[in-house]
């Protein structure tokens, strides 16, 4: 497994998978999917940063402008949406839509407890009703997994 976390620039070839979903006020959750996947022969693309630079007033503009590159770089996106307190994962949802319209392949999960997950399951279910919306990170990742097999 190779691993590229932003704001690196992915150049490389071979299958990839984006990690999308919260960030903000949700678990680490990239960093048990990466552990779990490293036996592949993939590049794990990871928006979320291990210090992201809160005081850079360009920071915001240069992170969605990576993750809109490397969203679509990416042979396959991973889409989970964890349960959190404060965030109702916005950009993430946005992202999710974009990719749906656009035909790529995805694999979507959100936990039981996210509040708009009703939202996600209901969405998909009319616009790719051959995704399962996934109720477990665990889950999610072994579909991935599957997935990655499968393209090859």
């Amino acid at each position: 497994m190779r691993y590229v976390e932003a704001p690196e620039e992915f150049t490389g070839s071979g299958s990839c998978l984006f990690l999308a979903g919260g960030i903000t006020d949700c678990p680490d959750w990239q960093k048990t999917a990466t552990a779990a996947l490293d036996d592949l022969d993939i590049t794990i693309l990871n928006p979320r940063r291990s210090n992201f630079p809160l005081h850079d007033p360009n920071a915001e503009a240069e992170q969605v402008r990576w993750e809109y590159r490397h969203l679509r770089r990416a042979h396959l996106v991973m889409f989970w949406f964890p349960q959190s307190p404060t965030s109702h994962q916005p950009i993430a949802l946005y992202e999710l839509g974009a990719l749906v319209g656009e035909g790529g392949a995805l694999v979507v999960g959100t936990d039981p407890g996210y509040v708009r997950r009703t939202n996600v399951v209901t969405q998909l279910a009319l616009a790719r009703p051959e995704l399962e919306v996934h109720a477990a990170l665990a889950d999610t990742i072994e579909a991935s997994r599957a997935a990655i097999r499968a393209s090859r």
